[in-house]
């Protein structure tokens, strides 16, 4: 079937029935990835104009690459598979586009090869192609990962053998995964004495995706490292604090109710979007996009997100308390006039961030 996306129109499979798979994978929820990722190439060549050549690592049927190319991208597109290849030449043809099309695996490629930037997009998790990405990227690495269960704990020995760090399945799971992605690129990275700061994340429908901005050197690279850390949780009040290091030091029991404390990490501490590159990302988010309104409402949110390593979910928290929970507004309305700082949060309609703790939360919107 065809399907147009931007500025290109391409083919591809068509659905498979229950139980059966398609020989190229498509996924249409992605349009929503592919269309801010299209922005962010538009932005990140505005920051960095040298940049020029684009690698599509993981193409299926190229329509993340395609779109590339239609960007005025030099773009490369790999698969393994000779029908994937097969397809992403046809649909460069189909749109008039000029691309180099590798039948490859990834991974080798991106050994023999250096591109300005790297697209990883693959089915399930990244980090079988992580190594060879950080070594075929020259300034940004962009990264999907849709194995969200194994991310954010729910799945946990996979999610510590798949990214060497302690997921824990919390009212906060979104933004565990990312969190615990992000550990796993910034710790591949340093290896190499790279620093992959997060310029652009987010978690959405189903899968987390981070924009990484590569520096080089051994300070820089310790500097990230420098921003790990663990997240003590407490499943029966809610309360959680987190501290720096690759040593987890954990409270005995919860300060408020005295409970056990789960702890998760090594996961990114700091930062996941920078913000004016959120509004440059914004900017270049043009109407012939399916998905245009919902990315600018995505994308505002992002930008206005305060800095904590976690939020909170206030229908979660009124029902630990025993109350009815009210319009976000005002509930956030209510920790700001307190004193406190506080957003809502793309993780979902009734979720906020505040650097207030549980405690000052309860009394700050009590009636």
């Amino acid at each position: 079937m065809r399907v147009s996306e931007g500025r290109v129109t391409v083919t591809v499979p068509e659905q498979p029935e229950a139980g059966k798979g398609a020989d190229v994978f498509f996924n249409p929820v992605q349009e929503l990835n592919r269309d801010i990722t299209v922005a962010a190439l538009r932005a990140y060549r505005e920051r960095t104009p040298r940049v020029s050549t684009y690698l599509d690592a993981t193409a299926a049927s190229g329509i993340r690459g395609v779109r590339a190319a239609a960007n005025d991208w030099e773009t490369t597109l790999c698969d393994i598979d000779d029908d994937a290849t097969a397809l992403c030449e046809q649909n460069l043809e189909r749109n008039d586009l000029a691309a180099s099309v590798r039948r490859s695996d990834a991974n080798v490629l991106m050994h023999s090869e250096a591109f300005d930037v790297v697209d990883v997009d693959p089915f399930g998790t990244p980090i079988p192609f992580a190594d060879a990405a950080v070594q075929g990227t020259k300034h940004l690495l962009c990264v999907t990962a849709t194995d969200t269960a194994p991310l954010c704990g729910a799945h946990f020995e996979s999610g510590v053998r798949s990214y060497g760090a302690v997921p824990r399945n919390t009212e906060f799971h979104a933004e565990m995964g990312m969190r615990v992605l992000l550990s796993a690129m910034v710790r591949t990275a340093a290896r190499y004495d790279i620093a992959a700061r997060p310029i652009l994340s987010h978690a959405t429908k189903h899968y987390a995706r981070t924009y990484l901005e590569f520096d080089h050197g051994a300070k820089v690279a310790n500097d990230c490292i420098d921003e790990l850390g663990y997240v003590h949780h407490c499943q029966h009040c809610l309360w959680r604090d987190h501290d720096y290091g690759l040593i987890a030091d954990p409270p005995e029991d919860c300060p408020v109710c005295e409970k056990h404390l789960q702890t998760a990490g090594p996961i990114w501490l700091g930062r996941t979007c920078e913000p004016e590159f959120v509004s440059a990302v914004s900017e270049q988010v043009s109407e012939e996009m399916g998905t245009a309104d919902e990315a600018k409402e995505l994308l505002a949110t992002l930008g206005a997100e305060i800095d904590t390593p976690t939020h909170y979910d206030q229908h979660r928290l009124c029902k630990r308390w025993g109350r009815g929970a009210e319009a976000m507004d005002e509930f956030i309305e209510k920790l700001r006039d307190a004193g406190y700082a506080a957003s809502r949060t793309h993780y979902g309609g009734t979720t906020f961030k505040t650097d207030a703790d549980v405690v000052e939360i309860r009394e700050a919107t009590a009636d």
